[in-house]
């Protein structure tokens, strides 16, 4: 299942992700993370020390492989050139599945072993000097896209992905690519404001949102968060000695978490869990179509000059048939 983790810059969204993400770890589950924040932090939240984090493999700096790889032998795609970040699959696409190695984990993610497991952790990259006034950090997201749009996740499986801040998601269709999104607020005017973006925004994309209240320090702070989302608060979190420590780079072992943010974490797989079985295939591939060709009308077709609207196959719906159909072989058995 696709899960994001969205909030206003400064909400804690970056920590809770990273949170839920050892959380998986330890349970031993297939996870991929993905880090598509203008600031990437998710590295380092998760362990790694600042030179590790910037080595990290940009996937925004990959995306002519990523588009030759997802492209396959689809008759509707010329060259890789042609493909947008909103480019759907079709029939003779290549899908990404959770559980496999191929040349674009290859190229971007790295392995992090957490908590007795591991995770693949894939970044989009931050702005390099030659982007500076001339690139825009959709750019970079849309790597983030076009994998989601291929990926053939399933119940068991999990992809985390720490969004950009506030409400600018809505720049493109990424923000319908999840079966679960999490929204992490704290209890103040500024806090609750990017939710009612949010809810606005998706109101019509059937988008699952659920409000996580985090720095809640009483029950005052409770009861405000509850006043102004509803019932679309799932679950609050607290000041944590566990977290200020990672922050000072004094990393405790994570069984060493405190209780209540130990059952916030479940609650929130429980929530994510329960959300998949409400997946509608065919509206997840008619998102994916519409948002595709309001960018190619509006951009896309100009960019490549190419009619972007011919890559859509009427015929093809992504959904377990399709998971099927696109099954790399096995490999032969030799006697």
């Amino acid at each position: 299942m696709k899960i994001a983790f969205v909030g206003k810059g400064g909400s804690g969204k970056t920590t809770l992700s990273s949170l839920f993400l050892r959380h998986l770890a330890a349970q031993r589950a297939h996870v991929i993370a993905m880090d598509a924040d203008i600031n990437q932090h998710l590295g380092t939240a998760l362990g790694l020390d600042e030179d590790e984090a910037a080595a990290l493999p940009a996937m925004g700096a990959r995306l002519p492989l990523i588009k030759d790889y997802l492209r396959g032998t689809n008759p509707r795609i010329a060259s890789a050139d042609t493909m947008i970040k909103t480019t759907p699959p079709g029939e003779g696409s290549r899908l990404l599945r959770v559980r496999e190695d191929n040349p674009v984990y290859e190229a971007c993610a790295r392995t992090m072993r957490l908590d007795g497991g591991e995770i693949r952790l894939m970044v989009t990259g931050p702005f390099t000097e030659s982007d500076l006034g001339v690139a825009c950090y959709h750019s970079k997201v849309g790597a983030v896209e076009l994998c989601l749009n291929h990926l053939a996740d399933g119940p068991d499986e999990y992809v985390v992905v720490d969004m950009t801040a506030g409400s600018d998601s809505f720049a493109s269709g990424l923000f319908t690519r999840f079966d679960m999104t999490f929204l992490v607020a704290e209890p103040t005017r500024k806090g609750v404001s990017v939710y009612r973006q949010y809810k606005e925004y998706a109101r019509d994309f059937g988008v699952a949102l659920r409000v996580v209240g985090n720095k809640v320090q009483s029950p005052d702070d409770v009861d405000f968060l509850r006043e102004q989302v509803g019932e679309d608060l799932l679950v609050t979190v607290g000041q944590s000695d566990w977290v200020r420590a990672m922050e000072k780079g004094r990393p405790l072992h994570f069984g060493q978490l405190e209780e209540q943010s130990r059952q916030a974490l479940r609650v929130l797989q429980e929530t994510a869990d329960g959300s998949y079985g409400n997946r509608d295939w065919e509206r997840y591939t008619r998102q994916m179509v519409h948002f595709h060709l309001k960018n190619a009308e509006s951009w896309g077709n100009a960019k490549t000059g190419a009619d972007l609207a011919a890559q859509v196959d009427p015929s093809f719906t992504l959904g377990e048939p399709a998971v099927a159909a696109s099954a790399p072989e096995p490999a032969p058995q030799h006697a």
